[in-house]
């Protein structure tokens, strides 16, 4: 027998439903401007389907034209994963360091590293930018990757899924001889996948929309990243709307594709984060 609906979850589900394509209006005006001619653009009525299309000319404007999005798209791939590979391994190594391992002066340490947390990041751009100016890592994008490569907040949310796995685990793999690096990669990793790639994902999401850092540590351009080629592009086509749209398009595609091919991870660790035990 079908469960009698309930008035008020439907009508949760409809408002709901509603507040999601609000929300997502403004992105399918984003993509239909991108397949317009310009003087389509801004007509009103919204043309929701162009009647004239002229996707080819806009997005080949965009990939093939001066400031060519192929190699800022190379350099923010790069970037963003490398600094999502990097911050994940040492995420989860301190993580798990905190959560299971007893050493003198664990808890205050991780007091420390919250503490850091609470800094806004414009806070210590000026000392970074002496740093990183002394150890000659201006204009590179390894000074770019070591900069997000450390997150006080990713080694908080991996404690805690780490700390919701049971000791009588670990323990059971001493007594069978495992040493701390073999309990790490063979058991507790396994145990936390949801929430590694759920960290994973909003790293790479941080780090691929990440525009102050690359503005202010790199000069040649070409290492520019996507964000900071397309103020490039907007300096020189920004009164062309059409062209905007398909740039900015084209610059939150491989952001769409991440989160739907990893939702179910996320949806997994977000899971595992509301049952401890």
């Amino acid at each position: 027998m079908l469960k009698k609906l309930e008035p008020s979850k439907v009508i949760t589900t409809v408002i709901m439903g509603i507040v999601g394509i609000i929300f997502l209006l403004p992105f399918f005006w984003m993509l239909s401007a991108s397949f317009k001619i310009e003087k389509d653009v801004l007509s009103f009525p919204i043309e929701w389907i162009p009647s004239t299309w002229n996707a080819i000319q806009n997005y080949s404007s965009v990939w093939l034209g001066d400031n060519s999005f192929g190699l800022y798209y190379w350099n923010s791939i790069k970037v963003a994963v490398l600094t999502t590979f990097v911050s994940v391994t040492f995420s989860c190594m301190a993580g798990y360091a905190f959560a299971k391992l007893k050493f003198k002066g664990r808890d205050l340490l991780f007091l420390v590293v919250l503490a850091t947390y609470m800094i806004p990041p414009q806070a210590i751009i000026v000392p970074q930018y002496l740093l990183y100016s002394t150890a000659g890592l201006i204009d590179s994008h390894l000074g770019l990757i070591l900069l997000n490569s450390f997150s006080a907040f990713g080694t908080f949310m991996l404690r805690q899924f780490f700390m919701s796995i049971n000791d009588e685990i670990i323990e059971s793999a001493k007594m069978d001889g495992a040493g701390h690096f073999r309990t790490f990669f063979s058991i507790a990793l396994p145990l936390v996948q949801p929430a590694i790639a759920t960290y994973a994902i909003l790293r790479f999401i941080w780090t691929w929309n990440d525009y102050q850092n690359p503005l202010i540590f790199l000069r040649s351009e070409s290492l520019y990243t996507i964000q900071i080629g397309i103020q490039q592009f907007a300096d020189a086509h920004g009164s062309v709307y059409s062209l905007m749209m398909a740039a900015a398009v084209s610059a939150i595609v491989p952001l769409l594709i991440v989160f739907i091919v990893g939702q179910k991870q996320v949806i997994e660790g977000i899971s595992m984060g509301s049952v401890k035990g």
